[in-house]
């Protein structure tokens, strides 16, 4: 590997590290009740995003807030030595995507059947690390 090459990579390691994600996958919401408590986090301090999800009434908000941990953990795995206060960790990206639907039949008037669709969906965390201290 040549020289530029390998300081790309180097940089580019570097700098992955200072990110960590989660994923959810199916998770048996439909999406748009999901992206009602995911917005209420987005772009916020991981321990205000952790309040806000404790003490949010949604149901989702149990899943995100699981899911929020994981992410931290996973962070906290790639960067052992640093400390999570210092890092000053934020929700960087996250993403609610649909998943797949599960179709039932109920049933309707006049002999007729009306079709449910149980939606799912896949949530994606990225949570990030603000080295520049700005006051």
């Amino acid at each position: 590997m040549g020289s530029r090459k390998k300081q790309m990579a180097d940089a580019i390691k570097e700098g992955k590290k200072q990110i960590a994600f989660a994923k959810l996958n199916n998770c048996p919401t439909s999406p748009r009740k999901m992206r009602l408590v995911a917005d209420l986090v987005r772009g916020e301090r991981v321990e205000k995003a952790l309040n806000i999800l404790k003490f949010s009434s949604k149901e989702a908000s149990n899943r995100l807030e699981k899911l929020l941990l994981s992410a931290v953990a996973n962070w906290q795995a790639k960067n052992e030595e640093a400390s999570i206060e210092e890092a000053e960790l934020f929700v960087q990206e996250i993403r609610v995507d649909g998943g797949s639907m599960l179709k039932r039949l109920r049933p309707a008037p006049q002999g007729r059947a009306h079709r449910i669709r149980k939606r799912s969906n896949h949530v994606t965390i990225v949570v990030g690390a603000n080295n520049n201290t700005q006051s």
